[in-house]
């Protein structure tokens, strides 16, 4: 057998998803197998890229072991409750066991309807099947917390979208696993304890079994929930990621990062920044998504309220007493990730770094070129072009001045270099890659991929991906998959 399937969430009561094969698909074929994903996952790469292996990765066929389903859930949306969301395009095909001894879910994206679709195709376009596949590995490339690209797939059958027919495509997801805050809500909404409780049972043994050690393992639960987002959210800002979409279905229990649909790395820093055109009022700009994860998680909370206590004024005043540390977990991993990407001593005023970021809004510089050109200085090289990122108009040598006082180049210059990328998945890289890619030429897709397996190391033969956008490549909008 090729792929080791060991599930679990498929055993849990029938409640808690719907059994679906994935839909047939006419002209599979393969884009590009993640050799060392397969690797880590003892599935032999060889078969993955063989005829059989390509009809499972494409949806045509079920391997041995796999129990598909698509996974109930529940979520808020830009704020707004929906009761019933789940796996509307995608099917759990089950889980393995990496040769790390951890268990990963392996998931088809675009493999057609389920009884979650509400009204949609169940198809994914091709665009969005390669975003993910850039997006996800270069976040992992970046040591960021994420699910991660097996395998892209064409279809060879056209979807209709927005701007018309386009080729389709089917996406391999791996994560640790696919349980959500809005997993928890389906059940909190048809007043379901026992499933909440079994789930969050569920949750602990897979990812936190510290918390069974607790004196209350629920409150550890949400304690180590909310920990793990304060620390990944604290990780995509110094790499200038916006997530895009940070609805409590997309909130990942396991603290990855999931669902790279509107998702875009900032250029011009502001803390307003947003690129998803779905989001217009602002709810998930850069500078909101701490306060939008404290918020995720005390959904989360409100959902596990009714096993912490069977008094209601207990339960609530044990969450309000859990949640309360996230703030200062969030402002702690901030400062230090912060401090290592300005070379900055531990004890550095963190007025400093607010003064060199309200710089950077004013002179509207690439957040990642900036960093890269101070990291350069740090290492004595000329400062001339990173004086050049700003205009006449702001006065830098002021604040200069003052990093140049504080920071310790010669001690703190591998912190820096190991906290400020090279390259990251630039927009209009993506897009073009995408763009290419609905042309027939995967060559670019293939090439930035290739890129950002190593972000944090000069490639001179990728220098030109280092570089922002000319004005007519600027991407001002980044749109979900659907």
């Amino acid at each position: 057998m090729n792929i080791h399937f060991d599930n679990t969430y498929a055993r849990l009561p029938e409640r808690f998803f719907s059994k679906q094969a994935p839909a047939h698909v006419p002209e599979p074929k393969l884009i590009r197998v993640n050799l060392g994903l397969a690797a880590k996952l003892a599935i032999d790469a060889g078969w993955l890229q063989s005829a059989d292996g390509v009809a499972v990765l494409a949806g045509n066929a079920i391997a041995e072991g796999s129990e598909p389903i698509a996974q109930a859930y529940a979520g808020h949306q830009f704020g707004g409750f929906v009761p019933q969301l789940g796996d509307g395009r995608a099917i759990l095909l089950g889980e393995v066991v990496g040769t790390d001894g951890v268990r990963y879910d392996l998931q088809l994206k675009g493999s057609g309807r389920t009884r979650f679709s509400r009204g949609g195709d169940g198809k994914s376009a091709l665009g969005p099947v390669l975003r993910e596949y850039i997006v996800s590995e270069a976040m992992a490339a970046l040591g960021v917390p994420t699910t991660r690209a097996l395998a892209a797939v064409a279809t060879g059958e056209r979807v209709l979208r927005q701007e018309g027919r386009v080729p389709g495509g089917v996406f391999t997801r791996v994560a640790a696993s696919h349980i959500r805050v809005g997993t928890f809500q389906y059940f909190l909404a048809r007043n379901d304890i026992d499933a909440i409780r079994l789930l969050a049972d569920y949750v602990i043994a897979r990812h936190y079994p510290d918390a069974a050690q607790a004196s209350n393992p629920y409150v550890a639960l949400l304690e180590s929930v909310a920990a793990a987002q304060a620390d990944l959210i604290a990780q995509w800002m110094s790499l200038g990621f916006i997530h895009g979409v940070m609805n409590t279905d997309n909130t990942a229990i396991s603290g990855e990062t999931i669902d790279f649909g509107p998702c875009a790395f900032m250029e011009a820093f502001h803390p307003r920044c947003v690129f998803s055109s779905i989001d217009s009022r602002g709810r998930y700009a850069w500078g909101n998504q701490p306060d939008i994860g404290l918020w995720n998680v005390t959904r989360f909370a409100e959902t596990l309220l009714p096993l912490f206590s069977e008094d209601t004024g207990e339960a609530t005043r044990m969450a309000e007493a859990a949640l309360a540390g996230y703030p200062e977990r969030f402002d702690s991993r901030y400062m230090v990730r912060f401090r290592a990407k300005f070379g900055l001593p531990s004890d550095a005023p963190a007025a400093l770094i607010q003064e060199g970021l309200d710089l950077l809004t004013s002179a509207e510089v690439d957040f990642t070129l900036f960093f890269r050109n101070l990291t350069r200085v740090a290492a004595e090289e000329d400062s001339t072009t990173l004086e050049a990122m700003f205009s006449a108009k702001v006065s830098f040598a002021p604040w200069f001045a003052k990093w140049r006082r504080e920071a310790s180049a010669a001690v703190r210059l591998p912190d820096m270099r190991a906290a400020n990328p090279i390259l990251i998945p630039r927009n209009h890289r993506v897009e073009q890659a995408i763009q290419s890619a609905y042309a027939g030429d995967y060559a670019p897709f293939h090439r930035l991929v290739d890129a950002l397996a190593s972000p944090y190391t000069e490639q001179t033969e990728y220098a030109g991906l280092e570089t922002p956008p000319q004005p007519e490549e600027v991407v001002h909008q980044t749109f979900c998959g659907t």
